[in-house]
């Protein structure tokens, strides 16, 4: 049933064309001859709307785990038993569950659930709130961003301006007679941005060398950063857990040249024994601890042993362009060199935790400058194969060619920096037990401190669930269901997004903002 807003300006409406929610689903692949028979078909015997019912529980999950078997519900402190559930019951006689995979390429629903995990975790750790106090709200907070250095210059997008002009009169060469400057302007999706001048000239080796690396030059990174603020506060190394202490949230995103960002929200605490968010010394402001990264980061460094013995060892650091910004409290801002905001960098990262290398791909076919680096993988693993024993280190790098030679993880944090993604996710399954044993009983919810209830991590379970399963098999039963899905699934975070857009503009005529 379709609803107007008489508070949402149709401008905000015109970005998200078709809603109210009586809007089809734009699916081009269902005007396929093929599938068409399918939807006739599945019309006929009815297995279209158990498909919609399965799609439902899995949120319109693009490759969901089939599951064949049955559980059941006891009372830990009856005995007794609550509830049966099998799978043979269901419409399809299987269980689907989401795949649960972070990347938006994979599967774009439960990438967004993840995102969505990943924002309530960094933002805790920015304002409080899930548990946090709120008290970190109140201690300095930075938004770093460290980069891979240059293995030779590369195309890119520069914001209007040509991408590598020439000098007067200059028209140096590469020794394989390759020009040295570029007068296009590249636009940002432009497909050569990445790529280099000369793929010849350009250390593709010690890109791959670096990527390889690189969890291991961020936590090199942590252990200088500590070290700089124990000498700041005039403690020794060991004991400045007992003055202040770091915390930080962490994700990874590959640049168009292939290449990894750390994107890091930094925070420094007091005393760890004072918790999650103690004061933090007042000897160090944002601005002190920014400039302790900057001092930090050029000193970082990770000798990589040769992949065989025609290599060399290569000494490994990151890149000069270090972006260190202090995060501080306000209105929404879209000046780049203004103050950011906690939702802002919360979203940010959230945002880069479900991408992956796949984004770099052209249209049709890789890059080839990301075909390249996928080629020295292989290559480096080949040799070191032959060199290094079983046990070594480069041993595994064939198994990460597809992240381009980077082998960590792309989202991380300290220990205390805010809650976890598991204690979302315990939290998501009591609601749901909660729920159905309200349905059950038809007792109303008690929400009084349910939030605390649902994240606390000494909960009482009064149920166990007891079950026995068996893996069928992953994804729908055809490229239709799957199609459905995605397209189930895209018009759900449009419609997210319009109703972002909505309640953005009702705030803006509530504040005098706009124009009615």
């Amino acid at each position: 049933m379709a609803t107007t807003d008489t508070h949402a300006p149709a401008a905000g409406q015109d970005r998200f064309p078709g809603f109210g929610e009586d809007a089809p689903l734009d699916i081009p692949d269902l005007n396929h001859p093929e599938n068409a028979k399918l939807i006739a078909q599945r019309m006929r015997d009815g297995s279209m709307d158990n498909f919609a019912q399965a799609l439902n529980t899995t949120h319109n999950c693009a490759h969901p785990v089939r599951l064949a078997g049955s559980s059941v519900t006891v009372d830990t402190t009856t005995g007794e038993i609550v509830s049966t559930f099998d799978a043979s019951d269901l419409p399809f006689g299987v269980l689907h569950r989401p795949c649960g995979n972070r990347r938006a390429s994979v599967c774009p629903s439960c990438s967004r659930t993840y995102a969505r995990d990943t924002y309530a975790l960094i933002h805790a750790g920015v304002v409080g709130g899930k548990s946090v106090p709120d008290q970190v709200r109140d201690n300095p907070l930075l938004f770093v961003t460290l980069t891979a250095p240059s293995f030779g210059p590369v195309h890119g997008h520069r914001s209007g301006r040509a991408c590598r002009p020439r000098r007067r009169d200059d028209r140096t060469r590469c020794p394989h007679g390759r020009p040295l400057w570029c007068t296009r302007v590249h636009d940002r999706d432009d497909e050569v941005n990445g790529a280099p001048l000369c793929f010849e000239c350009h250390d593709t080796a010690s890109a791959v060398m670096w990527q390889w690396h690189a969890p291991e030059l961020w936590r090199r990174f942590t252990i200088a950063f500590r070290r700089a603020v124990a000498h700041h506060v005039a403690v020794p190394d060991s004991r400045l857990g007992e003055v202040a202490s770091i915390q930080y949230a962490k994700v990874a995103e590959h640049q168009a040249r292939g290449l990894i960002h750390f994107h890091a929200l930094i925070r420094l605490d007091g005393p760890a024994a004072g918790g999650t968010g103690s004061p933090a010394p007042p000897s160090i402001d944002g601005d002190t601890l920014a400039t302790l990264v900057h001092q930090v980061v050029p000193t970082v460094t990770a000798i990589a042993e040769p992949a065989d013995h025609k290599d060399t060892p290569r000494v490994l650091a990151f890149g000069s362009q270090v972006d260190v910004r202090t995060v501080r409290a306000g209105s929404r801002t879209d000046d780049p060199a203004g103050p950011l905001t906690p939702d802002q960098v919360a979203g940010y990262l959230a945002k880069y935790s479900t991408k992956d290398s796949s984004g770099l791909h052209g249209r049709g076919q890789q890059r080839p400058h990301i075909l390249a680096l996928r080629r020295q993988c292989h290559e480096m693993a080949a040799r070191a194969a032959t060199f290094h024993d079983q046990d070594h280190d480069y041993q595994r790098m064939g198994k990460w060619v597809h992240c381009l030679g980077f082998r960590g993880h792309f989202g991380t944090k300290s220990r205390c920096y805010s809650l976890t993604l598991g204690a979302l996710r315990r939290a998501r399954s009591r609601w749901q037990a909660l729920a159905a044993e309200s349905r059950r009983t038809g007792q109303p919810l008690d929400t009084r401190d349910l939030e605390a209830r649902l994240l606390a991590d000494d909960a009482e379970e009064t149920t166990q669930v007891v079950g026995t399963w068996t893996y069928v098999g992953t994804g729908w039963r055809d490229h239709l269901e799957q199609a459905l899905a995605l397209a189930v699934a895209a018009r759900a975070r449009e419609y997210d997004l319009w109703k972002a857009e909505r309640r953005k503009a009702r705030s803006g005529l509530e504040r005098g903002d706009g124009d009615a």
